[in-house]
């Protein structure tokens, strides 16, 4: 008997452009062998050259989304996007809170243009109620330092950070380096606990705009990776390789930050 695919809900915002947020979660989780189901917190009209409009659904229905799938389907792994505001980010801890499985969380708050994205109230309530709840933690940089409040520059720093953000929270902390001055991609993998311990993970750069919904395609791949059994450590490792193969073969889409080759991607070693 065939064994079914791991079951990977994404809770996440909506990319019209197709190159982030569910849309890219949607094509990571099935070209990795799973199966993918949804709760979409916010909408949005966006394309490689920006954000033209966005509209939150109510924490209520974000929460109702999150039962639907698992009361029904079940959930062997969760990856959590973008949030918004403080009513959905309460909804979703809700609603996960007893959940037994492997939750990925990408904390969403700062822009490309180093916008934040959601208010400082609502930083709080994530850090207060979503952190404890996740198994791995993947900010970006920018998003390490706000949660910090300090500035980072490179990734001596970077491991500094992820070690206090995962002494703090109880998570595994993935620090991811492609905001640093470092000649080459370098992310830190920081896991808490008697045995802690970090691993560094680097490749070249790739020269390419084309890089729209890397975050969000990560952060999917290892929720899925996890879910299909593999070690924390390990599924990092093979969702950089996803990531990087899609980068590599970006379809070159649109005048702006294009969107990855998730299609193209057809091994990860």
């Amino acid at each position: 008997m065939t064994k079914p695919p791991p079951r990977i809900l994404s809770i996440a915002g909506s990319d019209s452009s197709g190159g982030a947020g569910i849309q890219a979660d949607i094509k990571t989780i099935a070209m990795l062998g799973g199966y993918a189901m949804t709760a979409i917190t916010t909408v949005t009209a966006q394309n490689t050259v920006g954000v033209q409009a966005i509209a939150p659904m109510s924490g209520e229905v974000v929460a109702q989304q999150i039962a639907s799938c698992i009361e029904d389907i079940g959930v062997d792994a969760i990856k959590i996007g973008m949030l918004h505001d403080a009513d959905i980010i309460t909804h979703v801890a809700d609603a996960l809170t007893g959940v037994k499985a492997p939750i990925v969380l990408d904390p969403v708050m700062i822009a490309t243009s180093g916008a934040a994205l959601i208010d400082p109230q609502a930083i709080a309530i994530m850090r207060e109620r979503l952190f404890p709840l996740a198994t791995l933690v993947t900010p970006n940089l920018p998003e390490l330092a706000h949660l910090l409040e300090r500035n980072l520059t490179d990734s001596s720093q970077m491991a500094q950070a992820a070690e206090e953000l995962a002494h703090m929270t109880g998570a595994a902390v993935l620090a991811k380096g492609g905001h640093t001055s470092d000649a080459r991609i370098i992310d830190i993998l920081y896991q808490p606990g008697e045995d802690a311990r970090a691993v560094q993970f680097d490749h070249h750069r790739i020269d390419t705009p084309h890089t729209h919904g890397t975050g969000c395609t990560l952060s999917a791949a290892i929720a899925t990776l996890l879910g299909h059994g593999q070690p924390l450590e390990h599924a990092v490792r093979l969702g950089r390789n996803f990531v990087r193969a899609a980068i590599e073969n970006a379809p070159g889409f649109g005048a702006g930050n294009g969107p990855l080759g998730h299609h193209a991607v057809r091994r990860l070693d």
